[in-house]
């Protein structure tokens, strides 16, 4: 399945090489809620909140109540996970809240599955040179993402996996580091960085790993139709 994502950052929907350079930027709003209106699923990321430099919330809002949204980005308490669930939200996404001091934070992920449930929360790991980073990818942890999928697999429903060496460069998937993830868990697991063809898609379909494209649609290398969702 083909997941579409929305970035926000600074009021304006963005595209970011590998979470720093600004790539693309639009206020059309309107024009990609409309192509992304039949899919079953969207990906919706406020990077200023990962990032700690303020939020955009109000979009936020608007947009799931418009798309069939999972939501992350800055959710780091089980009051906003479940504030989000409320205005819209069908799931959201926790990555750094779930590390700690260089480790994974069963507490917090514990916590989530008690008071959110399992399945209306997805833990993003994000990996760097085959180690966890957290904080808008900004701190490279000590631990593989197959070691943190393995710990928290108790605690949620699903694993969203990017790989931020490939993200946004549109030049292919790593599929070995995608395999190595979906042996680690039993869990949903979703990948994101670097899709960029059909070919690509349907091959994680065939091990069982959703996709979500970013760039490659917003350029238009990434031809999307809703048969894709």
């Amino acid at each position: 399945m083909l997941i579409p994502s929305i970035d926000l950052q600074g009021g304006r929907i963005v595209q970011l090489v590998q979470g720093e350079r600004m790539a693309l930027a639009t206020d059309d709003f309107a024009g990609w809620i409309a192509r992304f209106k039949d899919f079953a699923q969207v990906q919706l990321i406020d990077l200023d909140a990962a990032k700690n430099a303020g939020d955009n919330r109000a979009l936020v809002s608007s947009i799931c109540r418009e798309l069939p949204c999972r939501v992350g980005g800055g959710i780091r308490s089980v009051d906003l996970a479940a504030r989000l669930l409320d205005d819209g939200a069908r799931k959201v996404i926790v990555g750094s809240a779930i590390f700690r001091n260089g480790a994974v934070n069963v507490d917090v992920a514990r916590e989530f599955a008690r008071d959110i449930g399992e399945d209306r929360w997805i833990a993003a790991v994000d990996a760097r040179g085959g180690r966890v980073v957290v904080d808008g990818w900004r701190t490279r942890l000590d631990i593989t993402p197959e070691d943190a999928m393995q710990q928290l697999e108790p605690y949620t429903g699903e694993f969203l996996f990017t790989n931020v060496d490939v993200e946004g460069l549109m030049r292919g998937i790593d599929r070995a580091a995608i395999e190595r993830v979906r042996t680690a868990t039993k869990r949903r697991v979703t990948a994101a960085g670097g899709v960029t063809t059909e070919e690509e898609i349907a091959w994680l379909d065939s091990i069982g790993v959703d996709a979500v494209a970013g760039m490659a649609i917003y350029v238009g290398r990434l031809k999307i139709r809703s048969d894709q969702s």
